[in-house]
């Protein structure tokens, strides 16, 4: 279809669908919002993907809409665009879901591509752990395989919306004695059983987004392993790969629109007189269109580690305009009315985060100074 037609049927098809209760969703949820309107949004996602708008990168034959890569773009800028709300099925549409087409069975995919299409279970990401947070390979959760089940033990943390996910796809140390990304597997576990309790975790922002987990006993057939024992390592970092695809063209339109709003409110309280703020307004816009010159650069290569350098760029970059927005209130910003946190406030304590999750900033720099670069592998321990 013709770029411009195929955006103006998504744009008229938002238009005319976000109206009713789901007018209401407009601009909620999204990283420290993901509370606001949790089961209005999932009865919204469930009517996408009633209507074609789920997986739409997916291959036809795997339960998606086989759009291409410049469908898919127009789709995500024109959904945020729009003001929908921020997606409550990400994690398994954009993570688990492409890990699965890749690397899973025939009966993998049979039993799990059509309830995320569909939006019936929703998915979380069991990587990190209170002694291996972007250090995956330091992840000491174990499983063993016993009378045709995979047995579970160990902590995760982080985990983000483990609370109100039915699965997890979990690292795990499958082999007795294995260090680093050796003896590592892939597991689909399911939640709701006596074996895992999970607790939220209260953030800066008075809001818990992400979770701990702990298996004591957790199983899971032995068919759910996403390759074979050891292959871990290498499925997880693919999985990364896909977490940082397409969709973040969709999520720079959300930080123009934060922009746009920041610029507009200094201009109403005057701060937009200061020259020093006015210029950082200006060079956070220029980075902006960096970020999205990036994204487009890099769209559709095999995954890799220069998938790092986007991660580096968008995570300064916003953690940087959270900055801008308490400079742009002055005072104000330091006020609250004792309940709960303006946008503006949340905005500056959420972003503080970005250059920690989805791998730190320190991590990332090794990753492109040793594998992109090529510069000598730095000391350690």
């Amino acid at each position: 279809m013709e770029p411009s037609r195929f955006r103006r049927e998504v744009a008229d098809w938002l238009a005319a669908n976000l109206t009713g209760a789901f007018a209401r969703l407009r601009g909620l949820g999204g990283p420290g919002r993901e509370h606001e309107e949790f089961d209005l949004r999932l009865a919204w996602e469930r009517h996408l993907a009633a209507a074609g708008w789920t997986c739409v990168g997916w291959p036809v034959d795997h339960g998606g809409r086989g759009f291409s890569l410049d469908e898919q773009v127009a789709f995500h800028e024109e959904y945020a665009a729009s003001g929908a709300p921020a997606r409550v099925n990400h994690i398994g549409e954009q993570l688990l879901g492409p890990t699965l087409i890749a690397f899973g069975t025939r009966e993998q995919q049979e039993r799990f591509l059509p309830g995320i299409a569909a939006v019936r279970e929703l998915w979380c990401q069991g990587y990190s752990e209170p002694g291996a947070g972007s250090d995956l390979a330091a992840v000491s959760t174990s499983a063993v395989l016993r009378d045709g089940e995979w047995v579970l033990n160990g902590q995760k943390i982080w985990t983000s919306l483990a609370h109100v996910a039915d699965w997890c796809f979990v690292v795990a140390r499958t082999e007795p004695g294995s260090q680093r990304h050796h003896g590592l597997s892939y597991l689909l576990v399911p939640l709701h059983q006596d074996g895992v309790t999970i607790r939220p975790i209260q953030q800066l922002t008075g809001t818990s987004e992400f979770n701990e987990v702990f298996f004591d006993d957790a199983r899971t057939p032995a068919g759910h392993i996403v390759g074979e024992p050891g292959e871990g390592w290498k499925i997880a970092m693919a999985t990364l790969g896909f977490e940082r695809g397409v969709s973040t063209l969709g999520q720079q339109i959300g930080f123009r629109r934060e922009l746009d709003d920041i610029t507009a409110e200094a201009k109403r309280l005057g701060t937009y007189d200061d020259p020093l703020l006015r210029a950082d307004l200006t060079r956070a816009r220029i980075g902006l269109r960096v970020l999205r010159a990036h994204a487009l650069r890099t769209l559709g290569q095999p995954a890799g580690p220069e998938v790092a350098v986007g991660k580096l760029l968008w995570a300064q970059w916003h953690r940087g305009l959270g900055e801008l927005a308490v400079r742009a209130r002055g005072a104000r910003s330091l006020v609250s009315d004792g309940a709960e946190l303006d946008e503006w406030q949340r905005l500056f304590l959420f972003t503080r985060a970005d250059t920690i999750y989805g791998g730190s900033d320190e991590i990332e720099r090794n990753i492109i100074a040793e594998r992109v670069l090529g510069l000598p592998r730095e000391a350690r321990p």
